[in-house]
């Protein structure tokens, strides 16, 4: 089994006008995620927009992460969907195509955790991969206890979670039974480095991902202080581009920076000319320049 560790971006899913991948933009954002000491990637995740894509967009997201991914690291592909039934052809399709793993959001809300549990339970069994569940309360209330996670993870074939929360006490006592734990919200990568993640996945490692890298260096060789300036400087960032539609801002940068990302899937929509204004103001007065972050 892989290795499941270290800073795994939740890679933006590069779109043309008709909703269609752009591959070669793809391509080179693999490549520069990569090129900056990324461990892998996380595909059509809810930063890809994955469960707004057609399937076989989906699917070829994933057939051109692995072909883009070099030896030794780790492709996981999210599959989670509106039906198990989608779930599991995304499953088995991503162990076709190479995929290290395979990782789901829970069902949501609308169903009780016994349901939620046969979801996870009905996956394992078919993907025929290692299975990363997904604890995250803002999406789904339907998971809402430290023994629920554990039971999901007792389930054969489940190695681990993906952990968006705040909650790092409660990640804690996750940790120390075993699991491969991925921390999920990127303002507190640090600390949760500190409560036994043994790796991050998040959106803004799409466009600073040598920072989020010299960040893990630093907390496995336990120089905290160097950890604490690198989430500071993060952070700048982050705070800057909340100001503005998340997945439209990240994708304005990275198009500013080169790698054309095409619009948002509606929804979502695009931002004013205002907006982009103001977020070239937001991120220079963060101390970065909005055009270089693929540079």
């Amino acid at each position: 089994m892989p290795e499941f560790e270290g800073i795994v971006p939740a890679v933006v899913t590069p779109l043309d006008g008709e909703g269609g991948l752009k591959a070669g933009s793809l391509e080179r954002l693999l490549g520069r995620l990569y090129r900056a000491g990324s461990e892998g990637v996380y595909v059509c995740g809810q930063t890809g927009e994955g469960l707004q894509l057609p399937l076989e967009v989906r699917e070829q997201a994933v057939e051109v992460a692995v072909s883009q991914t070099p030896a030794g690291r780790t492709v996981i592909a999210h599959v989670g969907a509106g039906s198990t039934a989608d779930a599991v052809r995304l499953a088995k399709h991503a162990g076709r195509a190479g995929a290290q793993a395979v990782s789901s959001l829970p069902p949501g809300s609308a169903y009780s955790f016994e349901e939620v549990r046969g979801y996870y339970e009905r996956l394992a069994e078919e993907a025929g991969l290692p299975v990363l569940v997904y604890y995250f309360p803002e999406f789904s209330a339907s998971i809402r206890t430290v023994e629920q996670v554990l039971e999901l993870c007792a389930i054969p074939g489940v190695i681990g979670l993906k952990f968006t929360d705040f909650d790092l006490y409660r990640m804690s006592i996750l940790s120390r039974e075993g699991y491969t734990i991925y921390n999920g919200r990127d303002e507190v990568l640090a600390a949760g480095l500190l409560m036994g993640a043994h790796g991050g996945i998040g959106s803004f490692y799409n466009l600073i991902p040598e920072l989020f890298v010299e960040l893990y260096g630093h907390a496995r060789a336990g120089r905290w202080r160097e950890v604490r300036v690198e989430q500071d400087r993060i952070n700048d960032l982050i705070r800057a581009v909340l100001r503005f539609p998340l997945l439209a801002a990240i994708k304005s940068l990275l198009g500013w920076s080169g790698i054309d990302c095409g619009a948002p899937v509606p929804p979502r929509r695009v931002l004013t000319p205002e907006e982009e204004g103001a977020l070239r103001e937001a991120v220079r007065g963060a101390g970065f320049e909005p055009d270089r972050f693929l540079a």
